[in-house]
């Protein structure tokens, strides 16, 4: 009895355990879930000339994990979901997740509201929160280290842009730390 119950369990909790990933996790192909009103990013937020800007098509995909609490980790986060649309409209839980939290801000906005010491020149060092002041909820990113940002909405998926002027609208940025209040 022992034998039969072994022979069918097993294969019992492997399928329990793929049916509640599938759940939970995105089907491929997909389309993403509505951003929050007013959350979108339009044509006219974007300035395309200010830089270049690159994704990778979703085959491309890198395992995807939460970051490491550091700037360099905040930065692997966004290399390891470029070319992913889960986050469009949630860029502020994008940020916090690649810091490996959640659910800290309610938006970019209130994020640049909160955070200091804000910086509206130089060139934000790696890992840092870069800021605009588009859509109804703002938009924020994680600078490069290099006058680029790693964000959502770039080319319609998590990508890179050479400049943090690729949006219009620029604030500013915040030292690179775990999100809090």
């Amino acid at each position: 009895m022992r034998t039969i119950l072994a022979k069918v369990a097993k294969p019992a909790s492997v399928a329990a355990l793929a049916i509640a990933a599938l759940a939970v996790a995105p089907i491929a192909g997909a389309a993403p879930a509505a951003p929050e009103s007013g959350a979108s990013i339009t044509a006219a937020d974007i300035n395309p000339a200010a830089g270049t800007f690159t994704t990778l098509s979703d085959g491309d995909l890198a395992i995807q994990g939460a970051g490491d609490g550091t700037p360099a980790g905040a930065v692997q986060w966004f290399k390891n979901h470029m070319g992913s649309t889960a986050y469009q409209g949630l860029c502020e839980k994008a940020v916090e997740n690649a810091y490996g939290t959640t659910g800290v801000w309610a938006s970019a906005n209130a994020h640049w509201n909160g955070a200091s010491p804000k910086h509206t020149t130089g060139t934000p060092p790696k890992g840092s929160f870069v800021y605009w002041n588009i859509s109804q909820w703002g938009h924020v990113g994680i600078a490069d280290g290099s006058g680029g940002i790693y964000a959502s909405s770039i080319g319609g998926k998590i990508g890179h842009a050479s400049s943090v002027h690729y949006f219009n609208n620029y604030r500013g940025w915040t030292p690179a730390a775990v999100p809090h209040r």
